[in-house]
């Protein structure tokens, strides 16, 4: 019914930028919010980022350096990350709260992207 797709993770020197995507698709007759969650290998799924109505939320490590946004008028919340960090490494995973046509308000997760911070 819907789904959600990431993409632009890969492999980055300490300083370097990266910008994810997250596109949703199906049966989708709103979106009320988009995260950024990320899962760092022995730690639990920490929120990084979100964006509802058009505000954009940040957890206090990647204020200044990541950006939320989302695309107008497409289904698509993209992550800009600047400068990042070792400690940035890091399975990125889409959040979706959105409406679904005749199913109503649910809530749907990417796969992930893994995002490595290394020299």
């Amino acid at each position: 019914q819907v789904q959600l797709v990431e993409s632009g993770g890969g492999l980055v020197q300490p300083g370097g930028s990266l910008r994810l995507s997250c596109e949703a698709s199906g049966r989708i007759f709103g979106i009320f919010a988009v995260s950024w969650y990320r899962q760092a290998p022995g730690k639990q799924r920490e929120l990084v980022a979100s964006i509802i109505a058009g505000s954009p939320t940040y957890v206090d490590s990647v204020k200044g350096r990541f950006i939320i946004s989302k695309h107008n008028g497409e289904n698509t919340v993209f992550l800009q990350m600047n400068s990042l960090k070792p400690e940035d490494t890091a399975v990125y995973y889409c959040n979706a709260d959105i409406s679904v046509l005749v199913d109503g308000r649910q809530i749907f997760w990417g796969q992930g992207t893994q995002v490595t911070v290394s020299a």
